[in-house]
C-alpha cells in the first residue's frame, strides 16, 4: 500500500482533485463512518480537513490506487501532504489533527501498530453491525465548502 507522495497525481485513472488540504475519504453510507465526520466537522475549528465519501468516482479510484477494495470500505484513507495513511495511524492521525485536547490520542502510537490495526480491524468489519448502514450523509450549506464531489 505504500505509495511515495502525490502518487496518486500520477496515476491515469485518479481524477486532479484539490489536495492543499488533508483529504478524509470515509464510507458514506456506514453510520459509524458519517459519525466520524460529523464529528470531526464539529471539532475541527481551523477548517483543515476536506472530506470525500467513497462512494464517488474519485474515492473508487483513490482505494483502488492504494490496492484497497473500492466496494469494500475496510479503512477510512486520510491523504496529507500528498502520503495516505490508512487503519490506525491514519485515524490517530485524523483525532490528533483537531488540536487539543483530540491531540492527546497520539498515546496510542505506543501500541505495537498490529495491536492498534487489530483493534481498529475489529471495529471497521463490525461497523456495520455495530452502527449499520444509512444514505449518504448530507452536510449543510456551510459545510458543503469541504467536499470534494
Amino acid at each position: 500500500m505504500a505509495r511515495a507522495a502525490y502518487s496518486y497525481r500520477n496515476d491515469p485513472d485518479v481524477p486532479a482533485f484539490a489536495d492543499d488540504q488533508p483529504l478524509i475519504v470515509f464510507d458514506g453510507e456506514c453510520v459509524f463512518c458519517s459519525g466520524w465526520v460529523k464529528f470531526a466537522l464539529k471539532h475541527d475549528s481551523k477548517r483543515r480537513y476536506r472530506f470525500l465519501a467513497a462512494q464517488t468516482p474519485l474515492g473508487a479510484a483513490l482505494y483502488r490506487h492504494y490496492g484497497l477494495d473500492e466496494r469494500d470500505y475496510e479503512t477510512n484513507i486520510l491523504i496529507e501532504n500528498g502520503r495516505a495513511f490508512f487503519k490506525s495511524d491514519g485515524t490517530i492521525r485524523m483525532v490528533a489533527g483537531l488540536g487539543f485536547p483530540y491531540s492527546l490520542v497520539k498515546v496510542f502510537r505506543l501500541l505495537p501498530r498490529r495491536v492498534a490495526d487489530a483493534l481498529y480491524e475489529f471495529i471497521a468489519r463490525n461497523r456495520l453491525k455495530i452502527a449499520g448502514r444509512q444514505s449518504c450523509m448530507v452536510p449543510t450549506a456551510e459545510q458543503r465548502s469541504r467536499f470534494i464531489t
